[in-house]
Parts: C-alpha cells; sequence; structure tokens
C-alpha cells in the first residue's frame, strides 16, 4: 500500500503495511532519527512529533492514519534553524542524555504556541507524558521558563 502525507513541509511517500508505526517510517524509511523509540507504549514521550499541529506519540499511530496529513519532526520543527527551545535547553545545559530531548521540545512547543506566556506550572504540565530519566527536571523547566523571557541584550538595549 501506498500512503502519501507531508513530512516536514516535503511531499513523503511510504510503501508498505500501513499498521506500521509511524515512529518505524519516521527512523527507517525517512532516516529522521530524532524521535526516538524507547518504549513503544505511548509512556515515556521520546517519540513525540506534531500531526497538523498537535503533540502525538508516534509510537502509537499507525503510519495509515497519517495519510494526507502534516507530520512534523524536531528535525524540521524549526524550519531549517534550531527553534528557540532548542537553543534554550542547550545554553542552560538542561539535557544529558538527549533520550528525551526531541519528545519535550516538541510536546513543549505546541504549548507555548497556545500559551507564549505559560508560567512555571504551565510549563510542569506540559512535560507531562515525557519521561527523563536523567535530570530532575528543574533545568529543563528553567530552560523553557528562559526562553519566554526576552533576552537580556534586549533588555539592556531598552535601558
Amino acid at each position: 500500500m501506498s500512503i502519501e502525507l507531508e513530512l516536514n513541509g516535503e511531499p513523503f511517500r511510504f510503501r508498505g503495511d500501513p499498521m506500521t508505526p509511524l515512529v518505524d517510517v519516521l527512523r527507517t524509511d525517512a532516516f529522521l532519527t530524532g524521535s526516538k523509540a524507547v518504549c513503544r507504549e505511548g509512556f515515556c514521550g521520546a517519540c513525540t512529533v506534531h500531526i497538523d499541529g498537535e503533540a502525538r506519540m508516534s509510537c502509537l499511530v499507525p503510519v495509515g492514519l497519517v495519510e494526507n496529513r502534516r507530520v512534523t519532526t524536531i528535525e524540521g520543527l524549526g524550519a531549517g534553524a534550531r527553534h528557540p527551545l532548542q537553543v534554550a535547553f542547550e545554553a542552560a545545559d538542561a539535557v544529558q542524555c538527549g533520550m528525551c530531548f526531541p519528545g519535550m521540545v516538541m510536546s513543549l512547543a505546541c504549548t507555548l504556541r497556545d500559551r507564549p506566556d505559560a508560567d512555571r506550572d504551565e510549563i510542569k504540565r506540559a512535560m507531562t507524558g515525557n519521561i527523563c530519566r536523567c535530570t530532575g527536571y528543574e533545568r529543563i523547566v528553567d530552560a523553557v521558563a528562559a526562553s519566554l523571557r526576552p533576552s537580556s541584550s534586549a533588555e539592556a538595549a531598552d535601558a
């Protein structure tokens, strides 16, 4: 069977079983390895992608259900540049092993798109469903909160 979709802004065609998990198609057929296939049960969030602008765990989505839809992975999130969340995570040294990082960014990007003034509690709620086994999460929350504040150089320019 042939399934067509938009992947990171480009047409993509998958030929195979429509029940193949989307995460496997992304990693094996599209060679996009940012989405991690960790738990394969929708528990850890490492495989989170955007489907038509909404965060979804790609291990739970058969590729047949994304036919004629828009799928965005961590590789396509910044439209050719790094997304501000990626920059903030790096600046805060919020990531250790990197397994959770793509899924966290994808989940948080949806929340911040809809709530650009999110407070720390909203940021924490947005991370629900994303498991990190390396950090205590506070660096991640700090990084996200910092990405929402104007940079200190912009503040200095306004002074």
